[in-house]
C-alpha cells in the first residue's frame, strides 16, 4: 500500500470513529462512512468491505494509539508501583470521558456478534492486559512494593473491576470519587500504600 493509500485509510477510520462515537455500530451504514468521508461507495469499498471490518480497525487503531499515549508517559526510572498508579490513572480519564468514547458501539458489536468468536478482540485485549498486569505486580513483589501472594488472580481482579467501572460510567454514570475509591482500594490490597493513605 502506497503512502497516499496509507493516508486515505487513516483517513476513513478516523471520519468512521466519529460517526461510531456519534451513533453507535447497529445504526452506521456504508453510506453513512461514505458521507463522513465525502468519497465514493466505490472509494470506501477499495479499502473495506463492510462496516463491521472497518470497526475492528477503529478497535484496533484505538487501542495503539492508546497504548502508545501510555508508553510515552512512563519514566525512565519508574518503579511498579509509580506505572500501576499511571496506568490506573489514565484509565480513569478515560472512564470519565462520557463523550467521545466507542465504548457503546464496542458493546452493540460484540452482542450482535456471535457469544464465542475465535480472534475475538475484547478477549485479546483483556488477556494482554491481565498479562501485563500480573508482570507488573510481580515485578512489584520483586521490588518489594507490592505484596500478593496470587500475582495472576490480582491482575484478573483489576482488570474485571476496570471493566464494571466502564460499564457503570456508560450506564448509571460515575463520579471522580468512585472510581478514587475504587484505585485506592487496589493500591491498598497491593500494599503500596498505607491504610490510613487518604
Amino acid at each position: 500500500m502506497g503512502d497516499k493509500s496509507v493516508q486515505k485509510r487513516k483517513y476513513i477510520l478516523e471520519m468512521a470513529r466519529k460517526v461510531f462515537v456519534e451513533k453507535g455500530f447497529k445504526k452506521v451504514t456504508m453510506k453513512d462512512i461514505v458521507e463522513a468521508c465525502g468519497i465514493s461507495r466505490g472509494g470506501l469499498y477499495l479499502y473495506f468491505s463492510d462496516t463491521g471490518q472497518i470497526f475492528l480497525e477503529v478497535m484496533k487503531m484505538e487501542s495503539q494509539e492508546a497504548d502508545d499515549v501510555f508508553s510515552d508517559s512512563i519514566a525512565e526510572d519508574a518503579t511498579a508501583a509509580d506505572i500501576l498508579f499511571l496506568f490506573l490513572r489514565e484509565q480513569k480519564k478515560e472512564l470519565l470521558r462520557r463523550n467521545d468514547t466507542l465504548t457503546q458501539a464496542i458493546y452493540e458489536f460484540y452482542f450482535q456478534s456471535e457469544p464465542v468468536r475465535k480472534g475475538n478482540m475484547l478477549k485479546r485485549q483483556f488477556d494482554s492486559g491481565v498479562k501485563i498486569m500480573e508482570r507488573l505486580i510481580a515485578m512489584g513483589v520483586e521490588q518489594g512494593e507490592f505484596s500478593c501472594e496470587d500475582c495472576r488472580g490480582m491482575a484478573r481482579h483489576i482488570m474485571f473491576v476496570l471493566e464494571g467501572l466502564e460499564i457503570s460510567a456508560q450506564t448509571i454514570g460515575i463520579t471522580s470519587e468512585a472510581v478514587d475509591r475504587e484505585i485506592l482500594f487496589i493500591m491498598k490490597f497491593l500494599g503500596a500504600i498505607e491504610d490510613n493513605a487518604q
